[in-house]
């Protein structure tokens, strides 16, 4: 069995996603604790943005210094790929942890997972009516009003009278990096049929991270060095998070059409749900009615969207 068709069956791409998206679970209860441990502010903005440029530009080097380790030689960037490296770092990087960072500081680990996992809906659109990648059918168009549905139910609150909470700093930051993501799927599947995926993983987060570095630290933003062991295992591990997942997503993207890979993504709300409220202490909120239908509605939407996945679509 070659490579290319090894990562086209179902039983390799259901545990590459699966691990992709435990990952991403997990990077909404490891950001906040990082907060904490740096003492970084959730009005902070400035020192968001210049822990998460920490956080890529150190993925993007682990990337980089791993392939060139299995290949012999340094990886450097390929002829003419630098425009691809550029607008993928600034959909994928720049924009999108800029809003998801930002956002996640102004909401709680719980909600920002859920939200975060509507990607797939975008992706699908995307694909289908942007890329022409393949069909937006009925179950695609019921699928994604679920997903809505979902992203309604989770912020509203029944105590004390019904209430919706979307703050602009908040939940719609962290939907909007959704959208990003989504769009920086699109764009590896296509520039991928150019250039190597590690490749443009590496040098993407590099490029983002060392942009995001600059302008955070330029304008005042600051993180406190502390002296736990722990605090930079975490640092280390979140930048494995961006620097693994997203490889081996876009690898996935590549060799796959994006509904079939898309499928996997209610996983990630559901990771990132149960690692929040194990790490979190969020165990109370997770539990709440309208979390738990917000989370069915996710997940049972994304199922819906590729349940007839097949070559027609």
């Amino acid at each position: 069995m070659n490579r290319k068709a090894s990562l086209t069956d179902l039983p390799v791409v259901f545990l590459l996603a699966m691990l992709c998206c435990f990952l991403w679970g997990s990077a909404t209860p490891a950001i906040k604790v990082g907060y904490e441990i740096f003492g970084i502010d959730s009005a902070d903005t400035l020192s968001i943005i210049l822990f998460a440029g920490i956080r890529f530009f150190l993925a993007g080097i682990l990337i980089i210094f791993f392939q060139s380790l299995m290949a012999g030689h340094f990886i450097k960037p390929e002829k003419g790929s630098f425009p691809s490296i550029f607008i993928l770092s600034l959909a994928q990087t720049m924009i999108q942890y800029f809003c998801f960072y930002v956002g996640l500081a102004h909401t709680s680990g719980v909600t920002g997972t859920i939200l975060s996992g509507t990607s797939g809906f975008f992706s699908i659109l995307l694909a289908s009516l942007l890329f022409r990648y393949e069909k937006l059918t009925l179950p695609k168009i019921i699928g994604c009003i679920m997903g809505l549905m979902g992203v309604i139910v989770m912020n509203v609150s029944f105590k004390g009278g019904t209430s919706f909470h979307f703050a602009l700093n908040g939940e719609f930051l962290v939907l909007l990096s959704a959208v990003s993501l989504a769009v920086s799927g699109i764009l590896v599947k296509k520039f991928s049929t150019r250039f190597s995926v590690v490749m443009l993983s590496g040098y993407q987060f590099i490029i983002g991270g060392l942009v995001m570095i600059i302008v955070g630290f330029a304008l005042g933003g600051r993180i406190n060095l502390v002296s736990q062991v722990s605090a930079y295992i975490l640092l280390l591990y979140m930048a494995m998070i961006s620097a693994v997942a997203y490889t081996v997503w876009g690898i996935l993207m590549k060799n796959n059409p994006v509904s079939r890979v898309s499928i996997f993504n209610f996983m990630t709300p559901l990771f990132g749900v149960l690692l929040s409220a194990i790490f979190l202490g969020e165990v109370e909120q997770a539990l709440q009615l309208n979390k738990l239908l917000a989370l069915i509605l996710v997940c049972a939407g994304i199922y819906v969207v590729n349940r007839k996945y097949g070559k027609s679509e």
